[in-house]
């Protein structure tokens, strides 16, 4: 799952996306309107957790979510803000937001609300996909191969997912490397974790073709 993270706050910023990325979301972090919007554009995200109050406009996180929602967005969008008042929570739910979060906040109330979203998220696009032998139940984060249970780290989950919500699409090393290793350089590690997923699951189960990898067709 891709997160889009827009937070102006350095050390609020690093610490919500470092707990994300822990969980094994891939999270792109922008520090302002103009990053969010090249990044919306890129990263075709899961979620949004967007700042209201940024430097360069009060109110940039509710425009964001209606410049977004405007565009056809139809993920969750979570706000975080200091401002509390009952007419900014009832602007942000009109702008197209799904949850509202007042700052100061535990990391692990906000974990929660994103699993809460993501999980209501899958349930209406549908949370259980299954291609041959596999079957993957996204909300739960549980795989299985030939109906047994196989156990897949944080990292291996997310590489699985991104190919399984993109069938037939070819992603360069670079771009994965970018969304499940937040590092486009890292491709050394993309070969690494592909090769689990081949050990664990079935050796056709991701693809290498020209221009990179892809999920297999039949595994």
């Amino acid at each position: 799952m891709q997160v889009l993270l827009l937070e102006d706050e350095p050390h609020l910023g690093r610490a919500v996306a470092g707990a994300l990325a822990a969980q094994g979301y891939g999270v792109r972090w922008a520090k302002g309107l103009g990053e969010a919007r090249e990044a919306f554009l890129e990263l075709e995200p899961d979620l949004m957790v967007l700042d209201v109050r940024l430097p360069e406009d009060p109110d940039g996180g509710f425009r964001f979510a209606g410049e977004v929602r405007e565009a056809g967005y139809k993920g969750p969008i979570l706000f975080l803000t200091a401002r509390d008042a009952l007419e900014d929570r009832i602007q942000g739910l009109d702008l197209g937001g799904d949850d509202y979060l007042v700052k100061p906040f535990h990391l692990e109330e906000l974990l929660a609300r994103v699993r809460a979203l993501l999980r209501r998220a899958s349930e209406v696009k549908g949370s259980r996909v299954r291609l041959g032998a596999l079957e993957v139940d996204l909300a739960g984060r549980a795989v299985f191969w030939e109906g047994k249970r196989v156990d897949l780290s944080l990292k291996e989950f997310a590489l699985l997912e991104l190919f399984l919500l993109h069938p037939g699409r070819v992603f360069a090393p670079e771009e994965v490397a970018e969304r499940v290793f937040g590092d486009g350089e890292k491709v050394g590690a993309v070969k690494v974790y592909v090769h689990y997923l081949r050990q664990k699951l079935h050796p056709g189960v991701v693809r290498t073709v020209p221009g990179g990898y892809r999920l297999g067709d039949e595994p």
